[in-house]
């Protein structure tokens, strides 16, 4: 989340000027404001493909009884589509204890369990052929020796979340009260939505922690063997290293940690 395009609160729809307009700052690929406590406000650039914008609602609206947020409203400013969530309560963690891993890995598996029943028409953002083509972009040797390192054939065994880090889900009485921002959700393989979790949950700063990905790995019922698993682990950190260097953002501890796996 973040700010990319700034609005006031006289550009929203009456209903909504009643609530102070509170801009976030984790993250930089969405225009998102805090609607007080009350709801997310989320502005999607002009370059947005609508159907980008439609699977997210289509999902948001699919899942049962899971911690996500609701979608509640639809309307444009200059252009740009704006959604109104449902805002979740609680607070972002910046340390993933063990009882916090085991929470997110039961969340995934119960989601998973519903995601692949629903279908999207979307781009499938995490595909090799994608992330090659990312790479390219990047005229970066080093990323390209660890794309041809990496031995891995992807599935796709339905929808991910494909961004599952800790700023993307909320704690309240050491409980998890919801995960949010699904604006990469696409087909995917789900192993690599739990790679994704284990790079930004399972480090004790640039070291892969066993102990940890254990917790994951057994609170989500899989039986992956470990060294398969580290491979998923491998490319996760490689997609977001490549991400985070087209768009200017710092990917050195996720490189360091690719080294060392």
């Amino acid at each position: 989340m973040g700010i990319k395009t700034k609005i006031t609160s006289s550009q929203l729809p009456i209903k909504y000027q009643q609530y102070k307009l509170i801009p976030t700052t984790n993250g930089v690929m969405a225009t998102v404001y805090l609607l007080d406590d009350q709801y997310v406000l989320k502005l999607f650039e002009l370059d947005t493909p609508l159907i980008t914008i439609e699977s997210e609602i289509k999902l948001l609206n699919t899942l049962i009884d899971l911690p996500t947020p609701k979608v509640v409203d639809r309307f444009q400013i200059d252009g740009h589509e704006i959604v109104i969530y449902t805002q979740i309560q609680g607070e972002i963690i910046s340390n993933p204890i063990d009882k916090y891993i085991e929470q997110i890995g039961k969340f995934l598996k119960k989601f998973h369990n519903q995601s692949q029943n629903i279908k999207l028409e979307n781009e499938k953002l995490f595909d090799r052929d994608r992330l090659k083509t990312l790479i390219d972009l990047t005229n970066n040797e080093t990323l390209l020796k660890y794309f041809e390192d990496i031995s891995l054939k992807l599935n796709h065994n339905g929808v991910i979340h494909g961004d599952l880090f800790m700023d993307n889900c909320k704690f309240q009485n050491h409980k998890l009260s919801g995960v949010f921002d699904f604006s990469d959700a696409c087909y995917g393989d789900f192993y690599f939505d739990l790679a994704v979790v284990a790079i930004g949950w399972c480090f004790d700063k640039d070291i892969l922690n066993k102990s940890k990905v254990d917790i994951l790995l057994q609170s989500y019922q899989t039986d992956i063997d470990y060294k398969l698993f580290k491979k998923y682990i491998k490319y996760a950190l490689l997609y977001y290293a490549t991400t985070r260097y087209i768009f200017n953002r710092n990917g050195d501890e996720l490189l360091r940690r690719l080294e060392y796996l």
